[in-house]
């Protein structure tokens, strides 16, 4: 199987690179390197099956050039942060809506048998259900969430209209190895863990009661593998024992939540990070947050049923929140120091 993976020097994106290239797929590469980093993707660049194509996938012929030949797409690139979206939504929806239906053409044009994407749980919005079932959403609350709405409405189509069988990833707070602490829009995990190396209090935004359902990369790792691989004969068959009866001759069209479905707080999440780091450096279980205003257009709480990806995927992640923090803060110790 030949795989597109976009967004591929990024934080998810360099971990499905490793996976697959190491069992043997010819995996492309693309990423034009602004969120991405060539470092991720180093020791990748001498393996016979990887290629790696610097790009933009706001360039439609970029797009046509990495999908030629390809089977699968996976696709991840996009930009990503909630608060960046609200500083600057025109960026957000060109990298998010524009280069994301180029990848779709593109893909649609090359007679690419599946396309995957990274959707996200920013698209429930302001619903208050929990666990969040992927039938049920609210309204967007950024334009980050916007885009990735959009994103499932365009898979949709596509599918309908064209016959690409198309399947949407929402996931739910990714962290793990790579995941940059750096920069303005740095994720929550790299960011207090950097701080708390560094022997800084780290922000928490509220009261910390806030709560999510944190999410490590080898669980992402698997629900890619399996939306990737898993035959339209199964996933049509495993649909209907989930009340979703897909007709012999329909494309496939579906949206999976991808967690753990645990809920972790804010304050909870602090607590088990500066204990794992405190093994390390005892002078860091002292170290107390300081908190401050919530930000505008997060979501107060975040939890995801996965009985539709393990129903019809075969998901079962190996990894909860707390077994994932342990090993995200020994990648973490051992490479920003």
């Amino acid at each position: 199987m030949k795989l597109t993976i976009t967004g591929g020097a990024g934080f998810i994106g360099s971990n499905l690179c490793e996976y697959f290239v190491g069992k043997g797929y010819e995996v492309t590469c693309l990423d034009n390197l602004s969120t991405g980093f060539r470092h991720n993707i180093e020791p990748l660049l001498s393996k016979s099956n990887f290629h790696f194509v610097e790009g933009d996938i706001r360039s439609i012929d970029t797009c046509r050039q990495v999908v030629d030949g390809c089977d699968v797409v996976l696709h991840e690139a996009a930009l990503g942060s909630v608060p960046r979206s609200i500083n600057d939504p025109i960026n957000t929806n060109a990298n998010n809506i524009d280069g994301f239906l180029n990848m779709l053409v593109a893909a649609r044009d090359a007679g690419v048998h599946r396309f995957v994407y990274a959707a996200s749980s920013s698209t429930y919005g302001d619903s208050k259900q929990l666990p969040k079932t992927e039938h049920n959403i609210g309204r967007p609350l950024s334009p980050y969430a916007i885009t990735k709405y959009v994103n499932e409405l365009y898979a949709n189509v596509f599918s309908s209209l064209y016959g690409i069988e198309t399947i949407g990833l929402r996931y739910f707070n990714v962290f793990g190895r790579r995941q940059d602490p750096n920069g303005a829009y740095a994720a929550v995990i790299p960011l207090w863990v950097k701080a708390l190396i560094s022997h800084h209090s780290p922000y928490i935004n509220g009261d910390g009661s806030y709560s999510r359902d944190f999410t490590y990369i080898d669980n992402v790792i698997q629900a890619n593998e399996l939306a990737a691989t898993v035959s339209s004969e199964v996933i049509r068959e495993r649909a209907s024992l989930y009340n979703k009866t897909l007709p012999a001759d329909a494309p496939i069209d579906m949206v999976f939540n991808v967690a753990y479905g645990g809920n972790t707080t804010l304050n909870d999440l602090f607590a088990c990070l500066r204990t794992n780091l405190a093994q390390y450096d005892q002078a860091i279980a002292d170290i107390k947050p300081i908190y401050r205003e919530n930000r505008p257009g997060d979501i107060p709480h975040s939890q995801a049923s996965i009985i539709k990806a393990q129903r019809v995927l075969g998901y079962n992640p190996k990894y909860d929140a707390l077994s994932g923090f342990e090993q995200a803060c020994e990648w973490y110790w051992t490479h920003l120091r």
